[in-house]
């Protein structure tokens, strides 16, 4: 295949500024493995960088997508483990999977068994493991503790929910009215933000707080999720998405705000959870974490849940599926 269809985004706004362009296909050079991408996976980080708010996005023009499954087409030099017709998935720490082909450093491939569906085994990468990083890298937690979830019907917190369920952890989740039921299904405790304070409602299920909060958003709801947490206990924030699509200030800001609740007295613990820069970091826990997410998929321990696949050129539609909030679990692009 010597042309590349490939999404990409020559400048920000509207979901409509998703672009399907032919590129030339390039050879992998040295270290590096071609991959036909049939799955990429759609991320809220996606949508912020289409909206000019995700500040550690490339610069225009430039392709999204953090992760993706496939099959290895070609080998760069120096590669070895892997073969033509291999299944890999993957995260791409630069971006660049809405794509028909992928170059990528090997490091960051992890074969999977050909029977499991594309798009199940592409929801692990990214949503699985920052829900993985986040329980037991982060913040090591053990069976009975309790653990609050925001977004707990999306894609990161239904896997939360879901790993947490394997862990025996006890979760509060919160959710809009439609999506509780399913929260409740996946075994943790809902909470209709919409309606509720969750910090009252978490203070009278657990009156001295849970052991951990994770938090997307940062602002105010950071600070009310640290409010939920006990003496002793630890916040782990893994976003700043506001309500508007991120920013450059909203980043800022949220970084400066965990770092004063770090300093506060109280012994909470606070820490931040960026998934692109932990796999960069530490590439073998990365590779072996995700190993052990497929076998507990090969095994029928979790399931991701797969709100809606699109074809690639249809990329502005997953965008503004996100945007609106109308689907749980994740968002695929078909890609091939």
């Amino acid at each position: 295949m010597n042309s590349n269809q490939q999404i990409v985004i020559s400048q920000h706004g509207a979901p409509e500024v998703l672009e399907l362009m032919a590129q030339t296909s390039r050879e992998p050079k040295p270290g590096e493995v071609k991959v036909k991408v049939v799955a990429a996976g759609v991320a809220y980080a996606d949508v912020m960088a289409q909206r000019g708010g995700y500040p550690i996005a490339p610069k225009p023009p430039f392709t999204p997508g953090y992760d993706f499954a496939g099959v290895v087409e070609q080998v760069g030099e120096g590669v070895s483990g892997f073969a033509k017709g291999d299944h890999v998935l993957g995260l791409n720490p630069v971006m660049g999977c809405y794509a028909q082909q992928l170059c990528i450093s090997a490091q960051y491939l992890v074969p999977y068994p050909s029977h499991l569906p594309p798009e199940k085994v592409c929801s692990l990468v990214l949503n699985y493991l920052t829900a993985y990083c986040l329980l037991h890298k982060k913040t090591q937690m053990k069976a009975g503790q309790t653990l609050l979830v925001h977004s707990a019907a999306g894609g990161v917190g239904s896997a939360l929910l879901q790993l947490a369920a394997l862990a025996g952890i006890k979760v509060f989740g919160t959710a809009s009215a439609g999506k509780l039921e399913l929260v409740r299904k996946l075994g943790a405790t809902p909470i209709d933000y919409q309606k509720a304070d969750f910090v009252e409602e978490i203070r009278e299920q657990c009156p001295l707080g849970v052991d951990v909060a994770v938090d997307p958003f940062g602002g105010d709801n950071l600070r009310r999720s640290y409010q939920s947490v006990r003496r002793g206990g630890q916040l782990v924030s893994y976003g700043f998405a506001g309500k508007h699509f991120g920013g450059l200030k909203p980043m800022l800001s949220g970084l400066a705000q965990l770092t004063w609740l770090r300093l506060l007295p109280d012994g909470r613990k606070v820490d931040f959870c960026a998934l692109p820069a932990e796999a960069k970091k530490d590439p073998l826990w990365y590779r072996q974490a995700l190993a052990e997410l497929i076998d507990l998929l090969v095994e029928g321990k979790i399931d991701p849940i797969i709100g809606e696949v699109v074809p690639l050129q249809e990329a502005s539609k997953a965008h503004t599926l996100i945007e609106r909030g109308a689907v749980t679990g994740k968002v695929i692009l078909q890609c091939a």
